[in-house]
């Protein structure tokens, strides 16, 4: 990305008031398969709806995103619900995620099919993968995002380098989306 997203969406932010601080239904839907210590990464995440949900539950979370402005509202909002949340301004398209282990690596509405050869590297043995993105069947009822950020119907599990899916679904949401949403783990080796 270039200094003109990070305007870009640093712009989008700022127009945003009164947004909801709601963590993804799809997240919480998953609320008894998260771990509920250690390290998260949350990946893209915007003003940090999700990353303080998961912090409120007890992990140590790290939120990447490459609004400055969207940082922001996140520490905000994690002082005002008292719990630790870690920021860092990352452009995820030229620049490395923060090393692991992580025990949950969450990635929500944004795609770059290079992360899936990194999500592996930071996972704690054991540690999980949540991620969902629309894909092109959501252009049939919604102009956004557009075709570029989507993923191919049925692409998602073929992205996957050295995890096992835990679960995987397609198709509408109740948010009214056509989306990709998938649970994988990176497993412990045997003996180790």
């Amino acid at each position: 990305m270039s200094e003109d997203d990070r305007q870009r969406w640093n712009g989008r932010y700022c127009e945003q008031t009164g947004a909801s601080l709601e963590p993804s239904r799809f997240l919480q839907s998953l609320a008894d398969r998260l771990p509920g210590t250690g390290r998260a990464l949350d990946v893209a995440g915007g003003p940090g709806h999700d990353a303080l949900w998961l912090a409120r539950r007890g992990l140590e979370v790290t939120l990447l995103d490459i609004s400055d402005v969207a940082l922001e509202r996140a520490a905000v909002a994690a002082r005002e619900a008292g719990v630790p949340l870690r920021g860092e301004r990352v452009d995820l398209e030229a620049e490395p995620l923060p090393p692991g282990p992580y025990s949950l690596v969450l990635c929500l509405n944004f795609l770059s099919r290079p992360l899936f050869d990194v999500f592996p590297k930071v996972l704690a043995p054991g540690g999980l993968l949540v991620f969902a993105q629309p894909t092109r069947s959501n252009l049939l009822r919604n102009p956004h995002p557009s075709a570029r950020f989507l993923l191919e119907d049925g692409e998602l599990p073929g992205l996957l380098r050295g995890l096992e899916v835990v679960s995987y679904t397609e198709g509408w949401t109740g948010e009214g989306r056509h989306e990709a949403r998938l649970v994988a783990t990176l497993r412990p080796v045997p003996g180790a």
